[in-house]
């Protein structure tokens, strides 16, 4: 007599018991994939954990934050400390501000490298003018010149013309110097004005019977237009 197969003796329905003859009869690897083993299950397992950790860290990266939005400036925030140092610097800057209406204009004439108009910052001197004027012409006596002295908006300031003494019907005091009567050596003193032009003044006014105005000091040789406008002023017929 055959013997029974194992799962009778294991106490399997007729139906389980031939199931699992069918079974045993079917090659390994169709075996294989009727039956889940053990390590199927636990590998299927590792990979549902590792797909459920790596959802949950994309979920916790992609989840809202909060952003802090930066405080917002105010035209009215600015300190007035600096509001205030704005205000002056402006100020100094502008030409209509009070640091440009403090000048003076002074008239720089006579024995200077540079005569003209100039305009000087209120308060200045006399010494201040020459610089201006690019300095006093090297062997000019400024004995009489007070560098020191602080100037005034209008001021005319003559270099190197000697002090003329009272001129007969001229009034108490000096005055501007006499075409007619002047000595070589007086003209000479007047600004640019040497010894050679003195004596060109003097020969002028011998030929011609002397000076009837200022203005004939132009036909003299060696008197052109920014000479003249230096002497009109230091000198009268």
């Amino acid at each position: 007599m055959a013997p029974a197969p194992a799962a009778e003796g294991a106490g399997l329905s007729p139906g389980a018991a031939r199931g699992l003859a069918v079974r045993e009869r079917l090659p390994l690897w169709l075996q294989d994939r009727c039956e889940v083993r053990p390590r199927t299950v636990a590998a299927v397992a590792v990979v549902l954990v590792a797909a459920v950790g790596f959802a949950g860290q994309q979920y916790w990266w992609a989840r809202p934050q909060t952003v802090t939005a930066p405080a917002v400036v105010t035209p009215g925030a600015v300190p007035a400390a600096s509001a205030a140092s704005a205000g002056a610097a402006a100020g100094a800057g502008s030409p209509g501000g009070a640091g440009g209406a403090a000048r003076i204009v002074v008239d720089i004439s006579g024995k200077v490298r540079d005569p003209g108009v100039r305009r000087l910052p209120a308060g200045s001197r006399v010494e201040d003018a020459l610089a201006a004027a690019g300095g006093v012409r090297p062997g000019t006596d400024t004995t009489g010149l007070n560098r020191a002295r602080v100037l005034v908006d209008g001021e005319q300031v003559v270099v190197g013309a000697p002090a003329q003494p009272p001129v007969a019907g001229a009034g108490p005091g000096p005055g501007p110097l006499s075409l007619g009567s002047a000595t070589v050596a007086q003209l000479d003193g007047l600004p640019g004005v040497g010894p050679v032009l003195a004596q060109h003044i003097v020969d002028f006014r011998t030929a011609r019977g002397g000076f009837r105005s200022v203005e004939e000091l132009r036909q003299v040789d060696g008197i052109g237009e920014r000479r003249f406008a230096d002497l009109r002023t230091l000198v009268r017929p």
